[in-house]
């Protein structure tokens, strides 16, 4: 039986951090603050999707293009207007160029062109100011007057290191215009005159439409028109994209997936937006038989992504070449300066004065012994002036007193110009590719779990890591492994985190039978046996049917993709849960070991064993996850025709949502189990449910069908949409996973820590999930004192923070403080209270604080107010800051930061593929900064210090022989 798949990209790193009150008081332990209500706020992108019945499958709403402004704003919303869209005409190339020709699908990533390379090259490496001196220098040496040296000499030092250096630039851009070619000749299926004929890559134009089959790469930006899949669904790759090689599923719009290229005439138009790098965000319309349907995220697959498990698929070129989201996105970390480069630069200033003042006092010393002695000028030996080789007497060349001396000022710049050598550049990057040899060949920062070697990605920056003072730190998959495992679980108001020991059967785990063959999950969870008794009984009371609802909400309201197996057995399978994020395959995985076994899933309908008994439920409509709601939602129909919508989610939203008056002690019960299981560092969700009677489902299905086709303003729509359906729940159970520490975290924390290293967390989960794992890791100790912050307002967050810094500075002025002492300061503050204090006049206040702590733990913060916690203190202090993370959401704070580190973890490679360097676990950054860093910064710094004042005694001694 063959399993179709899917999956959409829902984060539930924000929606499963969740039991944060809505009113959480401002407060530093043992002394009250202002107190304020928080109302958490995750700044990330949504998708919102939604459905009609039966057949006809989910049809999936648009998720918000995003574009930021400032640290502190939350991602917006970008809406088409009429004036401000792209119109292309499918299957009419030349209509869609017609009144602007959009650009081609030939791409070019190489730097230079064989016209530009010799200006360009030389351009970039005379940015270093000594190269600019170097030159100079040989420019003089070639004056005959001037000549000190030989004039070949003079140039070769310079010349061979430009002529290294280019040859090197050269190769790699070579290496890149022959990827390009090879890129821009491959073929592909096209539509010409009603038939798939093959073109090359770099001919396809915007408006064709290309067809491509299993396994081969997206061409271009693409809008997907049909599959070979029924109900329209493709499942794609996108490891090119983002490094992440989980599937993914687009999807079709029904108007459209039934149609035939090659027998159908396929036309029509579709209004988007303009070309722009937001990977996960597209919005757009398509008019079609006089009909107008909206596009969205899931309706585009972008270059560079991969078609698995689909024979073929068919789509409309939306953007090409340049324009494509990958190659907008191709722009690369921007380019970062050694601090001791930066400083030695300073000094070869100083140097450069110093050598003019010598050249002045030679020069200066020339003139008075060419006064003293110009009446013997004539005669004198090794000065002669006159020349008596011939019959008639004639002077050498002499240009007056004036000239002399200012010819030699400028030979004394020749002869003293190895004050500054140029071999010390030639000696620096031949350390640093030593040092990174070094670093990448220490088996004590080899990670065998994941056979992964430490990384160095830019050699430029090696003797940076030996002068780090903060380390900005995620800390899922950085502090944590980011692996889940589902642990309690509290239905109805009881709690079941009694001791679990044994898998489930002991055999290995639940499993069914499908033809004759086994079915069971990949991976084995251990089970509660309480629970498990219950979940089995299918009686009619209310905690039966509970357990029922929970494990279906669970198995159900996911993105999870099964995949099956084989294995060495040809009579069993293994499911394999694949999905984005680690929080719902843990989920899944655990309704899999209680009986509820997801086995299939499409675009409509999704089937699932439940004790043994297989049913088929019809998903009729799904709203994702999106920063405001904190919630995701899913309406499922059963077979006997009722129809339920599941929700879960972040506790700080879902309980607005709760009916309480249909039991108030089974939410007090929840949230008291909650508070537990968040103390101990686990990631909670609440689930809850409803029945909805046609009336309500025909309401929901129509205001759907308005949102989605709305141009302007859709994002809101969907979402009010949403809120409209997701009310009146009843409180079915909370969930609880752990995210282990990694192995020695907490021994690399108190080593930096140590060290002088302030460590700071800023992390997107909730703030008493993140105190505990603050406490396991030893970032905050029970002796600190803690100032919490969370705000709603900016006049609330200003008495906070001067009520904290009066607390402060009375602490830190406390006789014989150490940072092991209650003198010691941790500051914990919220993502919403950042919102108005960042890019505001709050941030000095901030600032003063955050530099009085030991510790600094941000909650719930969105990715670029992470970049903007970094830039508070790298604008402010000289100190080096360095930035690790392993998600996506890391790569502003790794790329603020002036060494950025990534970890190869479980959210993909992006946060790798933008760093500086790259390791597998957090415990490596010890090594790595104490060790290597130290060596590092101290070998460069002698190698410096020694060829300068070698270099200066050789000009010294030179200078002195000037007076001999």
């Amino acid at each position: 039986m063959t399993s179709n798949r899917s999956d959409f990209n829902f984060k539930s790193s924000s929606s499963t951090s969740s039991r944060n009150s809505d009113n959480i008081n401002t407060q530093i332990r043992n002394v009250d603050l202002q107190p304020s209500s928080s109302q958490l706020s995750i700044q990330s992108n949504s998708w919102r999707h939604s459905s009609n019945f039966g057949s006809r499958g989910v049809r999936h709403g648009s998720r918000s293009g995003v574009e930021s402004e400032g640290f502190s704003m939350s991602r917006k919303e970008i809406e088409i207007d009429d004036d401000d869209a792209r119109l292309v005409y499918v299957n009419n190339p030349v209509k869609t160029n017609e009144s602007f020709e959009f650009s081609g699908n030939s791409i070019r990533t190489g730097k230079y062109s064989v016209v530009t390379f010799l200006p360009r090259n030389l351009f970039e490496q005379f940015h270093r100011v000594a190269y600019l001196y170097f030159l100079i220098i040989a420019i003089l040496n070639q004056l005959p007057q001037l000549a000190v040296f030989g004039r070949g000499a003079s140039i070769f030092p310079l010349a061979s290191v430009l002529f290294v250096t280019a040859v090197k630039d050269g190769y790699e851009d070579w290496r890149r215009h022959k990827s390009d070619k090879i890129e821009n000749n491959r073929m592909s299926y096209v539509l010409v005159n009603d038939r798939f004929r093959q073109k090359k890559c770099k001919d396809i134009q915007v408006g064709e439409v290309v067809k491509v089959s299993a396994d081969e790469t997206i061409p271009c930006d693409i809008v997907l028109l049909s599959t070979s899949d029924p109900t329209g669904v493709a499942y794609i790759q996108t490891i090119n994209l983002d490094g992440e090689s989980n599937l993914k599923t687009r999807y079709a719009k029904q108007e459209t997936l039934s149609r035939v290229p090659e027998k159908d005439i396929i036309s029509g138009l579709i209004k988007c937006e303009k070309p722009n790098r937001n990977i996960y965000g597209f919005q757009g319309n398509m008019e079609i038989d006089g009909k107008r349907v909206s596009l969205g995220p899931s309706n585009i697959i972008l270059r560079g992504c991969v078609i698995k498990n689909t024979d073929w698929a068919v789509g409309v070129v939306v953007y090409a070449g340049r324009e494509t989201k990958a190659m907008l996105n191709n722009s690369g970390a921007p380019s970062k300066r050694s601090r001791l480069e930066t400083h030695m630069n300073q000094e070869i200033m100083l140097l450069s004065f110093f050598l003019v003042t010598l050249c002045v006092v030679v020069s200066a010393c020339a003139g008075v012994w060419l006064k003293r002695h110009q009446d013997e000028l004539d005669i004198m030996p090794f000065y002669r002036r006159k020349d008596y080789s011939e019959g008639q007497v004639e002077n050498y060349n002499y240009y007056g007193l004036g000239m002399e001396i200012f010819f030699t000022f400028l030979m004394s710049v020749i002869v003293f110009q190895i004050m500054i050598p140029i071999s010390l550049y030639i000696s620096m990057e031949l350390v640093r590719v030593g040092q990174a040899y070094f670093m990448i060949r220490d088996d004590k920062m080899y990670d065998a779990t994941s056979n992964t070697r430490f990384q160095c990605r830019a050699l430029n920056i090696n003797e940076d890591l030996g002068q780090i003072k903060y380390v900005f730190s995620d800390k899922t998959g950085t502090l944590t492994e980011n692996k889940m495992e589902f642990q309690f679980a509290s239905i109805s108001g009881v709690d079941y985190s009694g001791e679990k020991t044994e898998f489930y059967g002991e055999e290995g785990g639940y499993s069914i039978q499908v033809d004759g063959q086994i079915w069971k999950p990949k991976m084995k969870v251990q089970v509660d046996p309480n629970l498990l008794k219950l979940s089995k009984s299918r009686n009619d009371t209310k905690s039966s049917k509970d357990i029922y609802d929970f494990f279906l909400a669970l198995a159900a309201c996911n993105t999870i993709v099964p995949i099956v197996v084989n294995t060495s057995n040809p009579n069993e399978k293994l499911i394999d849960y694949q999905g984005e994020s680690p929080d719902e395959q843990a989920l899944v995985y655990a309704a899999a070991a209680y009986g509820f076994m997801l086995m299939e899933r499409t675009s409509g309908h999704i089937v699932i064993d439940i004790q043994g008994e297989r049913q088929r439920f019809n998903v009729l409509g799904m709203h994702e996850f999106d920063s405001d709601r904190k919630r995701m939602s899913v309406i499922l129909g059963y077979p006997d025709n009722t129809v339920k919508v599941f929700v879960k989610g972040a506790d700080t939203t879902m309980f607005k949502v709760i009916d309480e008056s249909l039991n108030l002690d089974v939410v007090r019960a929840t949230e008291t189990h909650l508070h537990s299981y968040s103390s101990i560092g686990l990631r909670t969700l609440v689930v809850g449910a409803r029945a909805l009677s046609v009336s309500e489902f025909d309401t929901w299905q129509t205001s759907y069908e308005i949102a989605s086709t709305a141009l302007m303003g859709r994002a809101g729509l969907l979402r009010k949409v949403a809120i409209n359906l997701e009310n009146n729940l009843s409180l079915l159970g909370a969930s609880a996973i752990e995210d282990r520490l990694q192995k020695g975290v907490p021994e690399a924390i108190e080593s930096l820590r140590k060290a002088n290293i302030k460590v700071w967390v800023l992390t997107g989960d909730k703030q008493e999930t993140a105190i505990s794992i603050g406490y396991s890791s030893k970032l905050l100790t029970s002796k600190m004192t803690q100032i919490v912050i969370n705000n709603n307002s900016k006049m609330t967050c200003q008495r906070s923070l001067e009520d904290a810094l009066i607390i402060s500075r009375k602490l830190i002025n406390v006789p014989h403080a150490s940072e092991d002492d209650a003198s010691s300061v941790a500051l914990i503050i919220d993502g919403t209270s950042l919102v108005y204090i960042l890019d505001s006049d709050l941030e000095e206040q901030l600032f003063e604080l955050a530099s009085k702590c030991a510790v600094v733990l941000c909650c719930r913060v969105a990715p670029l107010q992470k970049a903007g916690i970094v830039a508070l203190i790298k604008n402010r202090t000289d100190d080096m800051t360095l930035a690790i993370g392993d998600g996506a959401n890391d790569v502003s704070m790794i790329q603020m930061a002036d060494v950025g580190v990534g970890i190869s973890g479980q959210e993909g490679r992006q946060a790798v593929m933008a760093s500086d360097f790259a390791m597998g676990q957090f415990r490596f950054l010890v090594p790595l900064l104490l060790v290597h860093g130290h060596w590092n910064y101290q070998r460069m710094a002698y190698m410096i210090l020694y060829n300068f004042y070698r270099n200066a005694l050789f000009v010294l001694v030179l200078f002195w022989s000037v007076f001999c």
